[in-house]
């Protein structure tokens, strides 16, 4: 057998759907998945930074953003729909560019999941040491990762309760958010009076370089949409599944998102130094006399970050496994019981439990680079998903035509619009000195990985 069809098998032969996990998410589970999972802490605090930077244009940046993520959603949808899999972006990778490409994108993203869930849990170990002063921060990040990794050691379906119960709890929260604040905007709120446009006349106050440090928060404030992906192959109905899921994920980006931003920067100064130092929805909520809004938002985002803990503790576990199912990586990582890959679980949880002792332990240097190195991930991995979606819609039309139950708009033409926006912004990254490091270091990460997977790719062929 030649060399080319011998690294190529494994991408024709990839398995469609884990028969060995578990099936036990239900609709009601990946519908709260999918809305939740583009709720998180970063849009509730995160934001602030963004409209220091844009003003009021931080809805221009956040609607150029959010139309990039709808598209790359849809792509994503497109694959996974047809090839549902734990490994989600990996294993459309691996099958439409190569295994050096699965190898790549899911290892580099299982690091960003890892060092994400150490990151969540310092977030929310300060918000409840605030609470209880004098407890220690170590002990809450203990107990939160021991939570979720036995929560996702147990079964699929306590990782689909805890997500469904959070995301309705974020969900509820912005809603009442939106309606308090449309009521305030309108003027018919008793006790305030609509601002009119006053506070929108400086619409770009520090140009178009505020728009574009704007528009790269506004970029990475939108992770956490893949998760959804991944959990469709452990559903009733995948393919229902993700289906549903894409196609309602788009009004809820514009509505959460954008139409959230609009409100803050409609009621307060994007100059107010509120906007940064207690949030902008503290902020907002605060200037139209809400009563306790700061400890309100601190259980938000509370929620948000123990949210996305367990999601990334899932997700992360996921794509370990699905690389080993495909031959890349540890096999032990690969062991199933239960329905759940619970060594990966544990591995992950590890990982993340690893990078919250770095932060404490060498905070200016080491987990400073770690931090770095993971900057950009989310951006490759888009990049990924775009090549990809590229090359399988083809061999899609051509083979498995029924198999393309969610399409790509406008095929090519969007996909190629997103592959350019993603290119700008990679662009606009290395102008700006606080992200050129995130994307030189990040793009350092990935060609050492891609160089992994492409060596191991040409032995496997070699010895096949």
């Amino acid at each position: 057998m030649s060399r080319t069809t011998s690294a190529q098998a494994p991408t024709e032969s990839l398995p469609e759907a884990d028969s060995s996990l578990s099936h036990g998410l239900k609709q009601r589970h990946l519908s709260m998945i999918a809305l939740g999972g583009v709720i998180g802490a970063g849009l509730f605090v995160g934001s602030g930074a963004g409209i220091a930077a844009a003003g009021p244009s931080i809805v221009v940046a956040y609607a150029l953003s959010g139309l990039l993520v709808m598209l790359v959603m849809r792509m994503l949808g497109e694959m996974s729909a047809a090839y549902p899999s734990s490994g989600s972006f990996s294993a459309h990778a691996e099958r439409a560019i190569g295994p050096w490409a699965g190898f790549t994108a899911g290892w580099s993203f299982w690091v960003l999941l890892c060092t994400a869930v150490g990151l969540e849990g310092i977030g929310a170990a300060k918000i409840v040491s605030g609470w209880l002063p004098g407890t220690p921060e170590w002990a809450w990040v203990a107990l939160f990762m021991l939570v979720f990794c036995g929560t996702n050691l147990a079964a699929v379906k306590n990782f689909g309760e805890f997500e469904f119960w959070f995301a309705a709890l974020k969900v509820g929260a912005i809603t009442l958010f939106l309606a308090l604040g449309g009521l305030a905007v309108a003027g018919v709120l008793p006790g305030t009076d609509s601002p009119g446009a006053s506070n929108l006349t400086d619409f770009l106050p520090h140009g178009s370089e505020g728009l574009v440090i704007g528009l790269l928060a506004s970029v990475f404030a939108y992770g956490g949409l893949e998760t959804v992906t991944i959990a469709a192959a452990e559903s009733e109905n995948p393919v229902k599944g993700v289906a549903s899921a894409v196609r309602t994920a788009m009004w809820r980006i514009a509505l959460f998102y954008i139409g959230s931003m609009a409100v803050v920067v409609t009621l307060v100064p994007w100059d107010s130094a509120a906007v940064v130092e207690k949030g902008p929805y503290v902020a907002a909520l605060d200037h139209i006399g809400i009563p306790g809004a700061g400890q309100l938002m601190n259980v938000v985002v509370l929620v948000a970050l123990l949210s996305a803990m367990n999601a990334n503790i899932y997700g992360a576990s996921r794509i370990g496994y699905s690389l080993v199912q495909r031959d890349q990586g540890p096999k032990f990582l690969g062991r199933v019981s239960g329905g759940v890959p619970r060594v990966a679980v544990l591995a992950s949880s590890v990982f993340g439990f690893g990078c919250v002792v770095l932060s404490y332990w060498r905070p200016d240097d080491v987990f400073a680079w770690l931090l770095n190195m993971i900057g950009a991930v989310i951006l490759v991995v888009w990049i990924f998903i775009a090549v990809s979606q590229l090359r399988l819609r083809r061999r899609l039309e051509r083979e498995t035509p029924g198999k393309l139950t969610v399409r790509m708009w406008a095929f090519p033409v969007l996909t190629w619009v997103a592959l350019a926006g993603m290119a700008a912004i990679f662009v606009l990254m290395a102008r700006e000195p606080d992200t050129r490091v995130q994307l030189y270091s990040t793009g350092a990460m990935t060609l050492v990985l891609a160089a992994i997977g492409y060596a191991w790719q040409r032995k496997r062929a070699v010895t096949a």
